[in-house]
């Protein structure tokens, strides 16, 4: 049951907290609009309905207040090309322009206000600051998974403005979270994690919550050289957190001990040096030659990892397998995404979330043929490690 598709908007100043916290280069264009389009369909409806829409966001992290390079000024254009109906702003998220511009609209209609980071209170999670925003809407409406492991002013403070029948989530922190606890409370055995990324300290908390519900963990990307050292293995000139060497070998005896498959990349695509133009060659992790760096995985591990996820019927991904930015070493990445899209079209629930992962998905064409690609990176990692977030607990309040 969605209690936001379930709520008639007519007559109603919905206050959405979207996250529009996009790129931009230097003539202001949005270079990727993802988190725009994500938020469409919650603010269609509530159109739809009869309603109007008062829309806040963050964007960058501007520093001394009111910026021209964040404004949110830069973003009215295309949000009215998204929508398809016009797009008013105001010049302030508080105080007299913002109010006046929330009590001017009229059903149907759209108001963005300017960047909630102009001011230091957003952040600190003001509770006054948080009771000014609340007063510019009827409605308060979540639907910002990006920024729900934040306890600032308008992801989690303001709900407590709103009765628990004038607050809830958008449809995008709807699919977020269901996604998710579907993951971490419900999966279909076997349950595959793919944890990629440079290192092992970035991941420790999610790799020890998912050893409690997975099968079967799989480690690529830099921080599977830091296990490999662990173990004593000759990794060359690859990445390496030598303080994290006794971490790596506790987690591989708690892993046995729980009976959860940690799998760590048995062969490498190694460079002479980081860069796109670097000679390369596949090598052993058993023993990667002195002065070559491991940049993607092997042949083998790619073979490997395959066949795991192959019979997997959940799987999350965090991470790639390597530097799939450089053409030489993204074959690691891609061959999993394959790997990935072939286990959904067989039955296989799979979740990708965290930056890179989905930057990779976007780039090899791929995003549409997963069960579900999250939009929220920091959020989707504290999720997974267990935390509490304070976007998600302030509404379910």
């Amino acid at each position: 049951m969605s209690k936001f598709s379930d709520h008639n908007f007519s007559g109603q100043k919905a206050l959405i907290r979207v996250d529009f916290n996009v790129p931009l280069n230097d003539q202001f264009d949005i270079t990727d609009d993802t988190r725009m389009q994500a938020a469409v369909p919650t603010i269609k409806k509530i159109l739809k309905d009869g309603g109007a829409v008062i829309l806040m966001s963050h964007l960058g992290r501007p520093k001394d207040g009111p910026t021209d390079k964040y404004s949110l000024r830069h973003l009215i254009s295309h949000l009215a090309q998204l929508l398809g109906v016009p797009v008013k702003f105001a010049e302030d998220c508080v105080g007299e322009k913002a109010e006046k511009a929330a009590a001017e609209l009229k059903s149907g209609e759209v108001l963005l206000l300017e960047n909630l980071r102009f001011h230091k209170q957003e952040e600190k999670g003001d509770k006054a600051f948080a009771e000014q925003l609340a007063k510019l809407g009827d409605v308060y409406v979540n639907d910002a998974f990006g920024t729900a492991h934040r306890a600032h002013a308008s992801t989690a403070v303001i709900a407590e403005f709103f009765p628990a029948d004038r607050k809830m989530f958008g449809l995008l922190m709807e699919a977020e979270t269901s996604s998710a606890e579907k993951v971490l409370h419900s999966a279909e055995k076997p349950f595959t994690a793919i944890l990629g990324g440079a290192k092992v300290s970035d991941k420790i908390l999610i790799i020890e919550n998912l050893m409690q519900k997975a099968n079967n963990i799989i480690i690529g990307g830099g921080m599977a050289y830091t296990f490999l050292k662990a173990q004593g293995k000759e990794i060359g000139n690859s990445l390496v957190e030598n303080d994290k060497l006794d971490l790596a070998l506790e987690l591989l005896a708690k892993a046995k001990s729980l009976g959860v498959q940690l799998l760590i990349p048995v062969d490498s695509v190694a460079a002479d040096k980081f860069a796109a133009d670097a000679a390369t060659q596949v090598v052993s992790n058993d023993n990667i030659p002195a002065g070559w760096m491991g940049l993607d995985i092997g042949p083998k591990s790619i073979a490997l990892f395959s066949e795991v996820i192959a019979a997997s019927k959940t799987i999350l991904w965090n991470g790639p397998m390597g530097v799939f930015e450089m053409p030489a070493f993204q074959a690691g990445t891609k061959s999993v995404a394959e790997a990935i899209v072939k286990a959904t079209a067989g039955g296989a629930f799979s979740l990708v979330g965290g930056g890179d992962s989905v930057a990779a998905v976007n780039q090899f064409g791929l995003a549409d043929k997963v069960s579900y690609v999250s939009t929220g990176g920091g959020a989707m990692l504290e999720y997974f490690e267990g935390k509490v977030l304070p976007g998600i607990a302030a509404i379910k309040a």
